[in-house]
Parts: structure tokens; sequence; C-alpha cells
């Protein structure tokens, strides 16, 4: 029996008034894959993630998971059944420990997860994870800006999920700590075996780490395929990256 995947937009329409952020987008999203999410400002990127994880209901088209109807279902119904992600500006409770923030997550959706990983086990397992262990019992506001960032993809680990969406976790990072972001992004996928979706303006770091791109420009997707075949695409060329990044792939 062919399984489903384990996120899928169908035609998904994100409206608000007379602006369509997102127009008729499908997308499919396997267990495993790693995937990339590129566009220009404005392209509706982060509206998709909203609607992908709940939080902006779509105004039409559908939302599934593992194959189960979730459309215009609340955030934390996403959650329930492994759809996380982190935001543009890190989400921390700025006042709690960095192990307080990790255990919030874990008592939000994750305790009740079956055949939990041992790396995602308790709080200490998901700091040292991310490189964050020795950080444990300071407050979240004690961190650098990119310690944040990781702080909040733990947050979002400790919801045990399936699918994790990234959105730009590698924005205001030195050319040293996004090379740090990416390895790291691609370790989680391969050793949780999870689904990641990462959208990334930091386009070069993306089409080297990810195995298929998608391009949305004006609400649309103008492009599904491997970075070799992206970067190539002439629609995507004149719409984004522009002639110089052909030589990246």
């Amino acid at each position: 029996m062919k399984s489903h995947p384990l996120l899928e937009a169908r035609e998904l329409t994100v409206r608000f008034g007379g602006l369509t952020a997102v127009d008729a987008v499908s997308a499919a999203f396997g267990a495993g894959e790693l995937v990339g999410i590129i566009g220009p400002n404005g392209a509706g990127k982060t509206t998709f993630f909203n609607a992908l994880s709940g939080i902006n209901a779509p105004t039409s088209g559908e939302l599934y998971t593992g194959g189960q109807r979730l459309t215009g279902a609340a955030p934390h119904r996403f959650a329930e059944h492994g759809v996380a992600r982190s935001f543009q500006t890190p989400r921390v409770f700025h006042e709690l420990s960095v192990a307080a923030n990790v255990g919030f997550g874990l008592q939000c959706a994750g305790r009740h997860r079956k055949d939990v990983p041992p790396w995602l086990r308790d709080e200490a397992s998901i700091l040292a994870l991310i490189g964050l262990g020795e950080h444990q019992h300071r407050p979240a506001s004690a961190l650098t800006p990119s310690q944040q960032r990781l702080l909040e993809v733990g947050m979002s680990l400790a919801t045990r999920p399936r699918v994790l969406l990234l959105d730009e976790v590698a924005a205001g990072l030195s050319e040293l700590e996004l090379r740090q972001m990416a390895l790291l992004i691609t370790r989680l996928r391969s050793e949780l075996d999870l689904t990641v979706i990462w959208i990334e303006h930091a386009v070069g770091i993306l089409l080297r780490h990810v195995e298929r791109v998608l391009v949305l420009h004006q609400g649309r997707k103008i492009a599904d395929g491997t970075p070799a075949e992206v970067v190539r695409n002439a629609e995507v060329v004149e719409a984004y990256l522009g002639d110089e990044m052909v030589e990246t792939a």
C-alpha cells in the first residue's frame, strides 16, 4: 500500500483582504526529506509555513499530515501530528532558564510521544544534541542571538516532531555560525529521521545542503526540483537568483 506524505498542501491559497499571499501552491513532503524553500521578499514563504503549521488558516485548498486532513485545525493539532516550526525571530522565554525553555516544549507536546529516540529523552539530551548543554542553567536572555536560534530549534525538537519547519534560522549568523547551523540541520535530519523544510535567504548555503528546492514568487510555486535543476530554471533566474547563481550548483 502506498504511504502518504508526512505533510501535504493541495492547491493551498491564503488571502489577506485583496492580497493573495499564497496562490494555489501544492507540495508534498515525504519521510526523511531535506527540502529548501527560497524566493524573494514577499514571495509568500513565511505565510506558506504559517499555513503548514496551522497558524494561518488557508482561504482555500487542503492540508494533510500522514494522509489525515487537518485543514483549518489549530496549531496544537498540527503539533500533535508531529509538525514543529521555528520563527524568523526566535521566540524563547527570556526569563526562564535554557533547560526550562526546552522543558516547556516537552510539557506542551512531547511527553506523550511513544518510541522516543534517546537524543530527545529529556532536556539535557536535547541541549547536548544542539550544543547548548553547558548553558542549561543560564537564563535564555544571557544567550547570544545565534544561541537563541539554537534554543528555539531545541524547543521545536522537544515536541518530538516528524516534520521540522525552519524559518530563516541562519538570519544574522556569521559565516562560521551559518556553516555550523547547516551541518546541525543535516545531522538532525539524519540522526532523528526527520523531514526538514527550510526557508532561507542564504541561498548558497541552502543549495549546498538540501536535496530538493521549492521556489515561490508572488505567492506562486514556480519551481520544484533538485538544486542543480532549480538554478538553471530560466523563470527562477529571472525572478530571483540572477545569472551568477548558476555557477554555485
